[in-house]
């Protein structure tokens, strides 16, 4: 019963912090991540040296080598990750924006506005950088956060989220450090996901057995995804130079990110060189290639571990495919709806992808790693969600808001509707 109040009292005080929170005037709310971003800067070395010891402890074989790769953390990173805060910091403030006004009747108005959804529930495995990001689209948004990172970046996330409540502390008292809550126990999490009349959404961020465990025990909405098994089609009528390099950054930039391409669906009039040429690129960039049923016997190629696998590695599957139907048809049954790309020079062709491939993100000709909330211009992400409610692909603050309606009236009754003359008008919204 004490470990269930300790998790039922921090979710309480994050409730508490963020309607103080949301009660800020956006300057203040901005103040606060400008100071998170300079403090990241100012404690560099602090930060990289508390990930060593992370990254040593997670060393031997402990861990992956994709999960290794996640919990790195590097100088570079620690700007992007200040850059990214001063972006949000930047965007248009996203509480009460109002999004439609309508007379409903003469003297009564009502508006609905944008609103926080509340408190946040993040369960994130081994990536540290993802604490600040999060952190800071929840302060921008008004909301609430529970963060529980894995135990292989305990230091890390430590030092993190010190140094971001001590900003929020610092240039908001009124608002406080229990806004942002860490949970370092693992035995924490069952407690909390049975807390839904307190926390009012999780999103999980990590393996598809931690997504399924989740949803599968807790009443609160969940947002995210389980899998992210992308895939690249390669059409007849692509420049195969700019596809060889597409698919080779899709696979080599960051091979452990779910929005690195796990298979690549090849037109099967590129078969011979066209095809040789592109595994040989692969091969030679460090890729693993393995054969789907048709590669297989065309190249000699090892088999996929299954026709939906996800790789999380320099591995990738290449299989043949008869035209654009079959691909979109394959990546329908086999993908995750994460992201999807299709390499052409025939727009037609392009177009017809891009408008019938059901997935979050789909592009052309452009790597799949440009499916990411700093790249999208939402200087950050949550998480990436291939959900259809109530957000979808990278969710910055956006996703994060919900909307309430505020009603202005002059004294009008009901009175089963005897008295009132409903006229239901959109009215201009400035």
């Amino acid at each position: 019963m004490a470990q269930s109040h300790a998790e039922r009292e921090m979710a309480v005080k994050a409730r508490t912090a963020s309607r103080a929170l949301q009660a800020l005037r956006s300057e203040d709310r901005v103040a606060i991540l400008n100071r998170i971003a300079e403090s990241l800067e100012q404690h560099e070395q602090h930060i990289m040296a508390e990930n060593a010891l992370d990254v040593e402890a997670a060393g031997g074989g402990k861990v992956s080598d994709a999960l290794l790769q996640r919990l790195i953390l590097k100088p570079s990173k620690i700007q992007q990750l200040a850059d990214g805060i001063r972006a949000i910091a930047k965007q248009e403030e996203p509480i009460g924006r109002l999004l439609s006004r309508l007379e409903v009747a003469e003297g009564l108005v009502l508006d609905k506005v944008t609103s926080p959804i509340g408190v946040l529930l993040v369960i994130f495995e081994a990536r540290p950088d993802a604490l600040p990001q999060i952190a800071s689209l929840a302060i921008r948004s008004g909301n609430g956060l529970l963060l529980k990172g894995g135990k292989e970046a305990m230091r890390s996330n430590a030092l993190l989220h010190r140094l971001i409540v001590d900003a929020v502390a610092e240039v908001a008292p009124g608002v406080g450090r229990d806004v942002i809550g860490l949970v370092t126990r693992r035995d924490e999490i069952d407690g909390l996901l049975k807390l839904n009349d307190v926390i009012d959404l999780v999103i999980p961020r990590g393996s598809n057995e931690l997504v399924s465990y989740i949803q599968n025990n807790t009443r609160i909405p969940v947002l995210g995804h389980a899998d992210g098994i992308c895939h690249i089609y390669v059409d007849a009528a692509a420049n195969l130079q700019q596809a060889t390099a597409i698919c080779i950054d899709s696979k080599v930039d960051y091979p452990a990110a779910c929005n690195a391409v796990e298979k690549i669906l090849v037109h099967d009039s590129l078969q011979g060189q066209p095809l040789e040429s592109l595994v040989k690129a692969l091969q030679d960039a460090g890729v693993s290639v393995h054969g789907g049923e048709r590669t297989v016997a065309a190249l000699g190629l090892p088999a996929a571990p299954s026709v939906r696998h996800e790789y999380s590695s320099m591995d990738v599957t290449v299989e043949l495919v008869s035209g654009m139907d079959e691909a979109i048809e394959h990546i329908h049954a086999n993908g995750s709806g994460h992201t999807e790309c299709i390499l052409t020079d025939d727009q037609a062709a392009a177009d017809d992808f891009l408008r019938r491939v059901d997935s979050a993100c789909v592009f052309h000709n452009a790597s799949t790693r440009f499916s990411d909330g700093y790249r999208f211009g939402l200087g950050a992400e949550v998480g990436i969600s291939t959900a259809r409610i109530h957000a979808r692909g990278p969710v910055g603050v956006e996703g994060l808001l919900t909307t309430r309606y505020l009603m202005r009236g002059k004294g009008q009754t009901v009175e089963k509707d005897k008295a009132v003359t409903y006229t239901h008008k959109a009215l201009p919204l400035s």
